[in-house]
């Protein structure tokens, strides 16, 4: 999938970590950042905000195996007889000079991570085979934040050395505290004060749930974003219970019963019976 956005939109985004400052100062000195952290921890909200701070276009791809080269540089076409050429996300944004942010960049297939190899490199260029060997080459302000998933995630794999080292600034986004947590709850959800104390065993559930996926005991390992769905359930009316069953145990059904019966004993033990 790609997009270009430029948001004008308020992202909410709580830099709890300085990864803002992290990332102003890699921009200000032309070094390519890549982002290594699980999904749901506000990395793709993270760019859009840093984005959005410097009022520059976004273009963004999402990687995964069926992402082409032709979507990255694009593709010959024929209207009318006329052959011509179509460009892709990769080349657009080194001409206009975008920030690019290729989003789960570890999923991506090794042709289509070489053309990217070659357009990082010094020279910030790219040979368009495609288009009778034209050369583009990157605007000065161009930019590029990558994002990447730990290993334990399926799809993806070990970046190349090479293509590593094109990001020589990285950044490890984890999920917050509990106290951050909830903050960050709080600022998408209004709360009163009873369901705050659900949120907080909420957020008690899924940090053990995170912990136990992280040595391998459960398969799924909870975001930020099924903790505020929590607080939006609770808010219409679900019990902390209900809610944490639907939001939580109900996921892990689909590996089977052991797994689900684990996490509806973590959520008895913080929750109570029914």
């Amino acid at each position: 999938m790609v997009a270009t956005e430029l948001d004008s939109q308020e992202i909410i985004y709580l830099d709890w970590n300085n990864a803002m400052d992290v990332l102003e100062k890699a921009y200000r000195s032309g070094l390519f950042v890549l982002i290594i952290g699980p999904k749901g921890t506000g990395k793709t909200t993270l760019v859009r905000k840093f984005a959005s701070s410097l009022k520059k276009d976004l273009s963004s791809v999402n990687f995964s195996l069926r992402t082409r080269e032709s979507h990255l540089v694009g593709t010959r076409t024929i209207d009318k007889g006329e052959i011509s050429f179509v460009e892709g996300v990769l080349v657009k944004s080194m001409r206009e000079g975008t920030m690019l942010y290729l989003d789960e960049l570890n999923a991506a297939e090794a042709d289509v991570l070489l053309r990217l190899d070659e357009a990082l490199d010094d020279r910030r260029q790219l040979v368009l085979k495609e288009a009778d060997g034209r050369i583009v080459r990157a605007s000065p302000d161009w930019f590029v934040i990558a994002t990447i998933n730990p290993l334990s995630h399926v799809g993806t794999k070990e970046l190349p050395p090479q293509l590593l080292s094109r990001f020589p600034v990285r950044m490890r986004l984890d999920y917050p505290p509990e106290d951050l947590e909830l903050e960050i709850v709080k600022r998408h959800v209004k709360m009163d004060e009873a369901k705050m104390r659900d949120v907080k065993h909420a957020i008690q559930l899924a940090k053990s749930l995170r912990e136990a996926a992280a040595v391998e005991e459960l398969y799924y390992s909870p975001s930020l974003r099924e903790t505020i769905a929590f607080a939006k359930m609770l808010n219409a009316g679900l019990s902390g219970r209900q809610a944490a069953e639907v939001v939580y145990a109900n996921a892990y059904d689909q590996w089977g019963q052991v797994e689900y019966q684990k996490v509806l004993d973590m959520i008895t033990s913080i929750f109570g019976d029914r």
